[in-house]
């Protein structure tokens, strides 16, 4: 990375680019703020690690926890290697077509202008996708992590990019698409840092921007954290229309019922599974429609956003959900993660040169060594089958050249790597299917 770019990615994480240097005429031109970034995601999450180490002497970040969390970013991002960003291709679209203004794209008026629009139009996203259900399903993915350290910041959902991008639209009649694609980033990049127990108070930054103090009541929930602090970079937005709360009582981090796994696909999807489940035991069409576009706490008789009533009461005394699983079995699981990890920077690299087949194919692999790690951690009595299927898909890759690791000096340990562990789950499948069959008989 040249050393212009590194500076524009760490600063990009902090709202630190100065229009002169973020405005661009041709939309190509735009530079991909969140690559230039991750780097710093990388050295700001060891960063976290070490000082929360030293000042709470114990780790602020888990490997089940921190795993998930870095697994959901990675499958949040895997429709972008069949189609363009859902914001960016809609709004370019109405922009084309529609747009009323043209303001220009190298005014500053026109960077801060916009950097209002879209922090406001994130505000309106950010809460309906609290008080609308079906929304909420694909969000509850970011909120559904006990703990709140930077990998939470990664944990994103598959879905939520198929409905946020009609909010700003409105911005597309005056707003040049080349504009919007610098601060869409840029406000993405802003909340990266605010995930963090670690930066207690800000001073008077607290009264205009959002803090790690401000967001930590976001993930709350504590009855007073519930639908509060929804502002992207200013938290403006919420003092103006009351859903602002100031960190009190000690916040409890997670869902309001804790889904108590780290199965990634359970974590991406199960609300909507939830959701068609809850319909069906109401009657009439307008109760069951109403549980999709009405508050997740709504059932018939509440109000649109429904009630805490049934909510469980938050004490403080509450600990996340950590299983208790061997050393070796997390060291192995880290192990074949950045295993996947290579495979998936790979096929982000190379998807221009791969057919769509192979793509499908290496999407499918990564998304099955995710959710076979998850049931390794979450010791189900299912994860010793799983892996020893994904271990021969593994190798079958790494024999066509489809795994290879970086650097390639590393592809020989790799490989035995993989046969040993392949060699293991088929013992330990063999096990469990001797002690089924014993325990039939």
């Amino acid at each position: 990375m040249a050393q212009g770019d590194a500076s524009a990615g760490f600063r990009s994480l902090f709202f630190m680019l100065t229009p002169n240097e973020s405005s661009y005429q041709k939309l190509q031109d735009v530079p991909q703020y969140v690559q230039q970034a991750t780097p710093f995601f990388v050295g700001l999450v060891v960063l976290e690690m070490v000082v929360g180490l030293l000042k709470t002497g114990s780790p602020v970040i888990t490997v089940s926890d921190g795993l998930t969390s870095v697994s959901c970013g990675m499958i949040s991002r895997i429709p972008l290697l069949f189609m363009r960003s859902c914001e960016l291709t809609a709004y370019v679209f109405l922009w084309e077509r529609y747009h009323l203004l043209e303001l220009p794209w190298d005014s500053a008026w026109t960077w801060w202008l916009t950097f209002l629009g879209v922090d406001f139009c994130y505000y309106w996203v950010h809460r309906l996708a609290h008080e609308v259900s079906v929304i909420w399903a694909a969000h509850q993915v970011h909120h559904s992590s006990e703990y709140f350290n930077l990998t939470t910041a990664l944990r994103q959902s598959l879905t939520q990019q198929f409905t946020s991008w009609m909010f700003y639209l409105p911005l597309a009649l005056i707003a040049p698409p080349t504009v919007f694609a610098v601060h869409i980033q840029l406000n993405l990049l802003y909340q990266f840092w605010i995930h963090t127990e670690l930066i207690r108070d800000l001073g008077p930054l607290e009264w205009v921007f959002n803090t790690p103090k401000h967001h930590r009541v976001h993930h709350g929930r504590n009855e007073y954290c519930i639908d509060k602090n929804y502002g992207g970079i200013l938290i403006i937005w919420d003092r103006l229309f009351g859903t602002f709360a100031e960190e009190a009582d000690k916040v409890v981090f997670g869902l309001v019922f804790p889904i108590n796994t780290f199965e990634i696909l359970y974590v991406q999807l199960h609300y909507y599974l939830g959701l068609w489940r809850r319909s069906n035991t109401f009657k009439t069409i307008g109760d069951k429609l109403s549980t999709f576009f009405k508050g997740p706490s709504w059932s018939p008789g509440k109000p649109r956003l429904g009630d805490h009533v049934d909510n469980p009461q938050v004490t403080g005394q509450e600990v996340p959900h950590d299983p208790s699983w061997p050393l070796p079995l997390q060291l192995y699981v880290v192990i074949h993660f950045l295993l996947a990890l290579g495979t998936y920077h790979d096929l982000f690299e190379n998807k221009m040169m791969l057919s769509q087949l192979t793509v499908l194919g290496m999407t499918c692999y990564v998304l099955l060594t995710l959710t076979s790690l998850g049931l390794i951690v979450d010791q189900r009595p299912t994860a010793a089958f799983v892996e020893m299927l994904r271990c021969v898909v593994m190798v079958t890759m790494q024999v066509y050249g489809y795994a290879t690791p970086m650097p390639s000096s590393l592809a020989g340990p790799a490989e035995a790597f993989v046969s040993l562990s392949l060699l293991f789950w088929a013992l330990q499948s063999s096990y469990l299917l001797f002690r089924i069959k014993k325990k039939a008989h």
